[in-house]
């Protein structure tokens, strides 16, 4: 593309087909197109539109919607649980099958629900054009559609407008443009249509105009060179495609134990099944029945639905943090997220210029206070009483030389106008000046509007019989116009005035600019009259009053932020347009490292994909990148296994935002585009909002992981009795129906209550758990075999003890059904604290979704064991009050051994997942 071309030659050459856009003279441009200053003509510009096309994005492929539901059963686990449906409804256990069949669909719809609209990000990039544009065809003025805009129009420009397509420049007035959404920075870029050198980056191309930029100020004639996907917010929408939406970590581990667990279960089965047949003398349909029953019963057809339900939950508890979630996995992926790559403008800062210091001949002073808000000391660094009179005065020119107005009230400022005049004028409030009496004392006569050609604004103002002239601008521009400069104790009405040390000037500028500061100088002239005319060549012979530095501060509660995920084992890395000084000092504030290293996109492009992850590794701040340059450090990051999130507002975070493991955009100053690729959206715009987001996300994975726990040893439990009487040939302890209705009552509970968890103490303390973590750890995996064991005990020391007591076979299967139940009941007691002891008021007083759970399979039990119609279906029998207590004893039993083998564990330090914990959790 010509515009984007790689290897073109070298500025100030101003021929060739192999120099890009920005670099060419404006005849030149022209010729190249076969364009003039007048516009096409109709017919030219009609066959330039069927050449070209129209100036429009490509529409994204869509997935039909059958499709993407369907999909939603393409799971190893899934497709599993739907042949035992099938089985089960050949048999004729018609409740069973439509049991299962309800539970997976339902698992479906509300994962089509929430992922139905993640394919979004290329169409919310049409809301980027503008509807209709200006242009000139055939020497008059025409309103056409954006969409049939090519080539070699002349398009016209003025403040307020979207820009349409890329464009050069031919001619600019006073013209700024705001390239935020593109670039990153935080104030609009000065345009002229005077070439720049080939290798200028994309926010140093001041001649260039680009598709969905918007124009701040003054009035333009370019002409337009790209369209359509040609443009670089189509190429941005090209590599948005490219781009393939990752599987979560979690996505990944369920999918992982859904293959190891079904070809586990399924090779389980045969053999069971081919044993019962042969070994022990079942017929084929009664073992078959058996083992449908038990595949039911120990495969975790419920877990999809509850994990669905668990990140549901953490979704509404982000929402009252501020965090929109839009896609449900991205809950659990904030908890394990290793780097947080964030962009600065509106992210980690306000996007507000802040006047922050002020120099003047007399000394140093620094405003306090931060965004539009007028409020806030000025405090002397050097220099006493001159200094801050010299300020003042500084501030009296910026309030006069100013176009922007301030409206608002409290802590809720904001401005119509130039940023960094709007900060000029929260700098005058912090002065004390008015800015109506001082507007009523030096009335503005007459002005001379900035523009990219002078660098300068000058205002004149009627000053008693005479006129002062007020000058802001580029600080050398305006030393370049001034004689002299404003003495130890002179202002705006006195003629104090000493030579002018540029030295000092210029060292006091790159102070600043070292500092990350944006830099304007202002300077004065009083006249004895008013002048008969005032423009651009009365300018001169200036007294130089002072510079003002401006940054766009950081954000106080993304400094607290930035700690928090520092302390849980987080990096935070800057990846940003701006330049590198700014981005390197705001690191520095935001303290994002404790050795800040600053990489800029240019040295970026020198580093090979090989060394780049490395270099990633090591940087906290990437200055001056491309949307390439972000999706490579993301991609780089991803390749050493971290989780990486990404922030952002602007169309240029689009790819790598879909890039990452979760995007995070921002709510209110994000573009749509940057919202449609992300998975979650932060309401208030704040970063303090991502460290709550992290927290909620680990205690989301910990609720997971507790819903496992809980599941697989009690379905584990019923597994291994089964199995046991099978090869041992003793009597079944339970019943294939029996087993479903512990099947269905328990997990629908108990083992949904788990979701409603609060966090833990210490979930913070922890370091973000591993990429390759396994969902089933050695913990728990030890945890899953000593529980199913104890569970298998508990069951058949029942049996034998109702049958020893002389009890039929079917009341002794009612207390091992009921007794399974109270272990059930108090291992969801223990599993509530993995990394704690659940011997608490709070552990055993629980949550109202845990004792509504156990109030609800306390009444299901009495009626499963004393109603008469329970009887006839399940085939069992009322249990006496003595075997009753002595069940609920068992219960009692082993929470104790459950505790006593926490407490083992965490202080011999076995397992070393719960050692950070452990300590953390004393707290």
């Amino acid at each position: 593309m010509a515009v984007e071309a790689r290897g073109s030659a070298p500025f100030p050459q101003a021929s060739g087909d192999n120099v890009p856009w920005h670099a060419l003279e404006d005849d030149a441009a022209l010729a190249r197109l076969s364009a003039r200053r007048e516009g096409l003509d109709a017919t030219d510009a009609a066959e330039r539109l069927r050449r070209h096309g129209p100036n429009a994005l490509p529409s994204p492929a869509r997935v039909p919607a059958w499709r993407r539901f369907l999909r939603h059963f393409n799971d190893p686990l899934i497709l599993f649980l739907l042949a035992a449906a099938a089985i089960a409804l050949a048999v004729g256990h018609h409740v069973d099958a439509a049991v299962i069949v309800a539970v997976v669909t339902v698992n479906a719809i509300v994962g089509y629900v929430q992922e139905g609209r993640a394919e979004q990000a290329l169409s919310a990039l049409h809301s980027m054009l503008a509807p209709s544009a200006r242009v000139l065809r055939d020497g008059t003025r025409r309103q056409v559609d954006v969409a049939e805009l090519v080539p070699g129009d002349v398009l016209l420009l003025e403040a307020g407008d979207r820009v349409p397509a890329d464009a050069r420049l031919l001619r600019a007035r006073g013209l700024r443009v705001d390239e935020s959404v593109l670039t990153g920075e935080s104030v609009p870029a000065e345009k002229s249509h005077a070439p720049v050198a080939a290798q200028a980056d994309l926010a140093g191309r001041s001649s260039m105009l680009y598709s969905g930029t918007l124009v701040a100020a003054g009035q333009a004639t370019a002409l337009v060179v790209e369209t359509g996907p040609a443009t670089e917010i189509g190429r941005i929408g090209a590599l948005l495609g490219q781009v393939e939406t990752l599987t979560t970590p979690l996505l990944q581990q369920i999918a992982r134990f859904g293959r190891r667990f079904t070809t586990f279960a399924i090779v389980a089965a045969v053999v069971l099944f081919a044993f019962a047949v042969t070994m022990r003398g079942y017929g084929w349909l009664d073992a078959l029945m058996v083992v449908v029953a038990l595949a039911v019963g120990v495969i975790p057809e419920s877990l999809p639905a509850v994990i669905t339900i668990t990140l549901a939950i953490g979704v509404r508890r982000m929402a009252a943090r501020n965090a929109i979630v839009r896609r449900l996995p991205a809950v659990e992926t904030l908890g394990a997220t290793t780097v947080i790559c964030s962009d600065k403008t509106g992210t980690l800062t306000r996007n507000e210029m802040t006047a922050r210091s002020v120099v003047a001949s007399a000394g140093r002073v620094r405003a306090e206070g931060s965004g539009y808000v007028p409020e806030g000391a000025l405090q002397v660094e050097t220099g006493g009483e001159a200094a801050q009179a010299a300020a003042h005065a500084v501030a009296h020119i910026g309030l006069l030389c100013n176009d922007a107005r301030l409206h608002g009230d409290g802590d809720r400022w904001r401005i119509d106008g130039d940023p960094m005049e709007g900060a000029l004028l929260a700098l005058a409030g912090k002065a004390g000046l008015d800015a109506a009496a001082l507007a009523a004392a030096h009335p503005r006569l007459d002005e001379v509007p900035f523009d990219a050609a002078h660098r300068f604004m000058a205002t004149l103002h009627r000053d008693g019989d005479g006129a002062l002239v007020c000058v802001k601008g580029a600080p050398e521009q305006v030393l370049a116009l001034s004689t002299g400069q404003r003495g130890a104790s002179g202002d705006a009405a006195s003629s104090d005035t000493v030579p002018l040390d540029t030295a000092f000037w210029q060292a006091a500028i790159d102070d600043a600019g070292a500092h990350g500061q944006r830099v304007l100088g202002f300077a004065w002239q009083r006249l004895a009259q008013v002048p008969s005319a005032f423009d651009i060549d009365a300018v001169r012979g200036l007294t130089f009053a002072g510079i003002v530095g401006f940054i766009d501060p950081p954000r106080d509660e993304a400094v607290r932020a930035v700690a928090d995920c520092r302390s849980a084992g987080i990096a935070v890395k800057m990846i940003t347009g701006d330049h590198a000084a700014t981005a390197a000092a705001i690191a520095g504030q935001l303290r994002l490292a404790d050795d800040i290293q600053v990489v800029t996109g240019q040295a970026l492009e020198q580093v090979s994909d090989a060394d780049l992850p490395d270099l990633a590794e090591r940087a906290s701040v990437f200055a001056r990148t491309t949307p390439e340059h972000k999706l490579r450090i993301v991609r780089a990051l991803q390749s050493r296994r971290h989780t990486v999130a990404m922030t952002g507002d602007g169309v240029n975070d689009a790819p790598s935002l879909k890039q990452a493991d979760i995007g995070i955009a921002m709510g209110n100053k994000g573009t749509e585009a940057a919202k449609e690729a992300s998975g979650m959206v932060l309401a208030d715009d704040n970063f303090a909002s991502i460290a709550a987001a992290v927290h909620e996300g680990r205690a989301v994975y910990d609720n997971i992981r507790k819903v496992i726990a809980w599941t697989l040893p009690t379905n584990g439990g019923e597994a291994v009795a089964v199995l046991l009487a099978i090869v041992a040939g003793w009597v079944l302890p339970m019943t294939p129906p029996q087993i479903l209705w512990i099947n269905m009552v328990l997990t629908v509970t108990l083992g949904l209550a788990l979701a409603f968890e609060p966090p833990e103490r210490g979930v913070m303390a922890r370091p973000p758990r591993g990429r390759d973590a396994p969902l089933v750890s050695p913990f728990m995996l030890w945890r899953i075999v000593l529980v199913s064991l104890l569970f298998s005990a508990g069951a058949f020391g029942v049996f034998g003890w109702a049958q020893a007591r002389g009890h039929d076979v079917e009341t002794a299967r009612t207390m091992v059904v009921n007794v399974f139940c109270v272990m059930e009941i108090f291992y969801l007691f223990s599993v509530r604290y993995l990394h704690g002891s659940s011997f608490s008021l709070r552990g055993l007083r629980g949550t109202p979704a845990v004792l509504g759970a156990v109030a609800v399979v306390v009444v299901a039990q009495l009626a499963f064991t004393y109603s008469p119609w329970m009887h006839a279906v399940f085939d069992t029998r009322p249990v006496p009050p003595l075997e009753g207590l002595a069940i609920v004893l068992v219960g009692v039993a082993m929470m104790v051994v459950l505790e006593i083998e926490k407490w083992l564990l965490r202080r011999l330090r076995i397992f070393a997942e719960l050692e950070p914990a452990a300590a953390a959790a004393t707290q």
